[in-house]
């Protein structure tokens, strides 16, 4: 039996992490809600509907959402699938920090959360999926046979953020990088339309603390036991 599995939670919490390896054990399709908003966002950067002083001109915004396609493309050197915008490979630039201190802005708002809501339910409809984000057990996919909302401490996240950023070769501060943690954890969670919290049977997950290892052990052993009946 295929069933759905919804990973909802903070900012870095290691979410997409997770739902991948989890996709790949079980064979199932991953997701990567966030990537999806994260390529929206860079679309209304590069219009000019949001600006470095985070003002959204949504007028222009919501005009341009039918000029709008996405679609997931399986990196052939990585294994991963990249998030293509408008026939462009842009999975490098919505990781940014340019697009991180503007994604909850532009998520927020309704006529968007509504296409990519619309767009995760067609490509989720026929189960065996593994889809994290922030709304996907309460309002994507509210009959989830396996939710599960993810969290650690604002710090912990931060460090994590960091990490890959340096990593990966960015010049990043600490600090703004907390701040901007913590402002996505407000915004998230205040929005109107689809805020972020955790469904009522969804399975708490505190993450602070704990290596990847135990962490997918443990999000698995609950899987099998859903797949199972």
């Amino acid at each position: 039996m295929k069933i759905t599995i919804a990973i909802d939670g903070f900012s870095s919490t290691g979410k997409s992490t997770i739902a991948k390896m989890l996709a790949e054990k079980l064979e199932y399709v991953y997701i990567d809600t966030g990537a999806m908003y994260r390529a929206v966002t860079l679309f209304a950067i590069r219009i000019g509907a949001i600006d470095d002083s985070k003002q959204l001109d949504t007028p222009l915004l919501e005009s341009q959402l039918d000029a709008i396609n996405l679609r997931f493309e399986r990196n052939g050197d990585t294994g991963k699938a990249d998030m293509i915008l408008n026939g462009e490979n842009v999975e490098r630039e919505i990781r940014t920090m340019a697009v991180s201190t503007k994604v909850s802005i532009v998520s927020e708002l309704a006529a968007v959360r509504e296409k990519l809501v619309a767009e995760q339910r067609r490509m989720g409809a026929d189960k065996g999926v593994v889809m994290d984000g922030r709304d996907i057990g309460t309002v994507v996919f509210p009959d989830a046979e396996l939710k599960i909302f993810m969290t650690a401490s604002a710090s912990a996240r931060a460090h994590r953020r960091y990490k890959e950023l340096l990593d990966r070769g960015d010049d990043v501060n600490y600090d703004e990088i907390l701040k901007n943690v913590q402002e996505r954890d407000y915004i998230d969670s205040h929005r109107e339309h689809s805020p972020l919290k955790q469904a009522e049977d969804a399975v708490p997950f505190d993450n602070s603390h704990m290596g990847l290892e135990d962490q997918f052990e443990r999000i698995y052993s609950l899987a099998q036991d859903r797949i199972g009946g």
